[in-house]
């Protein structure tokens, strides 16, 4: 950041609103005009980095600066150097009109943005509702957690705020369980995680903390499901609509709410172990196979209840459940024996 020092306190604080909401380090001391330079040699030494930000006002900004003396540094140079570079207009001065993006020092978000690698859209500066104000304050200028009544609100704020961040991610919540909406999570980041729920979470977490996201968690029922670190949270309240089809999540509600047969009910239980399974979602492929294994043993199933447990007893090692899994394979063995016919001596 290239300024003068009788702006020094404005420097501060859009430095400050930079490194809470772009994850930015802003080099504040190097960028301080010494007596002896000007803004156009502050630009040059800022050739090392990836961006710099030219402060203007009426004190760094000489009443008479022909072009020639600043027109290499500003525009040339960084050209040839690949060094992003922009603007901000601190007072009533007047920069040259061919430096651009130049923005006005109250439109901190706009800088940001840029920062971000955005330029400004259409109406931007459009003035916005109290309550969207308040929203893109608490979650959008840094990382935080809010609460907003309905779809309504959430969508209006994404469209106005995303450029704030790297990523929005919408997880409806609602009756699914925690293997569920990690699996929706983790399939949306392009991850691939295959340990149990808990650690599933663990591991979104720490991920999303590393990163700029904004995650719209619709009627989240289960309180210990969010995000800190630099991702922002919105919780919405509105009711979520399940799908009727043979996706993951429309199996996994059909089989909550089953109203067919057993012939029915075991062959989404092997689509929904088939999809999850392929798709690394373990922890999912695991609650199938439970659930599969429960009903089979209502029925009297053996077949299949064996089928579940061998797979259970496979996934179960795979998490170091070892303990667990020598258990469940022991009771499996056990009532197969019991049920085969001794012959007579």
């Amino acid at each position: 950041m290239c300024f003068a020092p009788a702006d020094r306190g404005l420097a501060e604080r859009i430095a400050a609103f930079l490194e809470r909401g772009a994850g930015v380090r802003i080099l504040l001391e190097a960028g301080e005009m010494l007596p002896t330079e000007d803004l156009a040699e502050k630009a040059r030494q800022a050739q090392g980095c990836h961006m710099a930000l030219v402060l203007f006002s009426r004190t760094s900004l000489p009443s008479r600066w022909p072009r020639a003396q600043w027109e290499d540094a500003l525009v040339n140079e960084p050209g040839e150097e690949g060094l992003r570079i922009a603007f901000v207009k601190c007072d009533d001065c007047i920069p040259p009109r061919v430096l651009t993006p130049l923005f006005d020092a109250n439109a901190l978000r706009a800088i940001k943005r840029w920062v971000r690698g955005h330029l400004p859209r259409p109406h931007a500066g459009a003035a916005r509702g109290p309550d969207l104000e308040v929203l893109g304050i608490a979650i959008a200028d840094r990382p935080g957690t809010e609460q907003v009544a309905g779809d309504g609100v959430a969508e209006q704020f994404i469209h106005a705020y995303e450029q704030d961040f790297d990523a929005v991610i919408r997880v409806d919540c609602g009756e699914r369980s925690l293997a569920a909406i990690t699996g929706d999570l983790a399939t949306q980041l392009g991850l691939r995680i295959e340990g149990p729920p808990e650690s599933n979470l663990a591991h979104l977490q720490a991920f999303c903390g590393e990163h700029r996201f904004l995650v719209v968690l619709r009627d989240r029922r289960m309180p210990g499901i969010q995000f800190g670190g630099r991702t922002s949270t919105l919780l919405v309240s509105a009711e979520v609509a399940e799908p009727e089809d043979e996706s993951i999540r429309g199996i996994q509600h059909a089989l909550r709410h089953a109203s067919g047969g057993w012939l029915e009910f075991s062959r989404l239980s092997r689509l929904g172990f088939r999809l999850t399974r392929d798709a690394g979602r373990i922890a999912e492929c695991y609650e199938f196979l439970q659930c599969w294994r429960e009903n089979a043993e209502v029925v009297g199933d053996r077949a299949i209840v064996n089928e579940c447990v061998r797979e259970l007893v496979w996934i179960l090692n795979s998490w170091d459940r070892t303990e667990e899994a020598g258990e469940l394979d022991y009771q499996r063995a056990r009532e197969f024996d019991e049920q085969m016919i001794l012959p007579f001596h």
